[in-house]
């Protein structure tokens, strides 16, 4: 089945090539742009308007930013960030809750399917149904051809062994800024390659007219990492890498860890280019 609400006549995006590539050589003053300083400072860091004195969010970032400028320069003076990235363009088609990876448009399966959650059927009473959408429902069924790109980030290793270091040594303030810093710059750098994706692949110019409305996914698509509720496998986070080949890169995913990458700062997705593949619950 599929989600009634989502349309089957959107166009198809044919992508620049099929197969993976790895890049390396991305600048920090590439991606600081699109970090997110409202999860860093809140979330990461746990910082928070001063109620007090009525603190405003702007004159909040403002009192923090001098410890984000002063993170920054660390990581640049050590070279602790080390960007780089595994990504591709994949022939697919969707079966049910299951997204089938070709590989190439001749249509042979190359991997393990990915099965994704679908909504459930609100039951109670006076509800009405939900929408039951399911991340497969965003691609066309065979052998209708359709794409999808998937993405590895990463940061490297060395903030890792710093971060470790500084825990090792009770350093847990300068811990706390580093390891958070490290987490959102893996976010950041995701954010900013699916903006080279939409370019590529030829929607870009769909874009809202701000970074901080990227953030509120105003773009055409959606991009999907594994751990969150449309897509909680963390197990699908091998086939991706088998997928990208990330171990080129130093990336390693198992088991023994949980399905989780190391370098801990390091994220997948997978990429629609359906206009309604937005955020849901499922």
């Amino acid at each position: 089945m599929k989600s009634p609400i989502v349309a089957t006549d959107n166009p198809i995006f044919e992508p620049p090539f099929l197969g993976e590539r790895h890049l390396k050589g991305i600048t920090l003053d590439e991606i600081l742009p699109y970090l997110n300083e409202t999860v860093l400072f809140r979330m990461h860091w746990g910082y928070k308007p001063d109620k007090s004195i009525n603190e405003t969010d702007e004159d909040f970032k403002k009192r923090i930013q001098p410890i984000l400028k002063e993170c920054i320069n660390t990581v640049r003076t050590k070279n602790l960030l080390i960007p780089s990235v595994a990504y591709g363009y994949f022939a697919v088609n969707s079966e049910g809750n299951d997204l089938i990876v070709w590989s190439d448009d001749t249509r042979t399966e190359i991997l393990e399917r990915f099965t994704f959650p679908r909504q459930k059927k609100e039951q109670g009473k006076g509800q009405k149904d939900s929408d039951q959408l399911c991340i497969a429902d965003f691609f066309k069924l065979a052998p209708t051809p359709d794409y999808a790109a998937f993405s590895i980030v990463t940061m490297g290793n060395l903030i890792s062994e710093e971060t470790a270091r500084l825990f090792e040594s009770n350093s847990y303030t300068d811990y706390l800024h580093l390891h958070g810093l490290g987490v959102e710059m893996a976010e950041a750098l995701a954010e900013y390659f699916h903006k080279r994706i939409r370019d590529e692949w030829g929607f870009g110019n769909e874009d809202g007219d701000s970074i901080a409305g990227l953030f509120r996914q105003k773009y055409r698509g959606g991009r999907y990492s594994w751990g969150y509720p449309a897509c909680p496998d963390l197990e699908d986070n091998e086939k991706v890498a088998h997928l990208l080949h990330a171990k080129k890169l130093g990336i390693e995913v198992s088991e023994e860890t949980g399905w989780q990458y190391h370098p801990e700062q390091t994220t997948s997705a997978i990429i629609c280019h359906h206009p309604q593949a937005k955020y849901f619950n499922a």
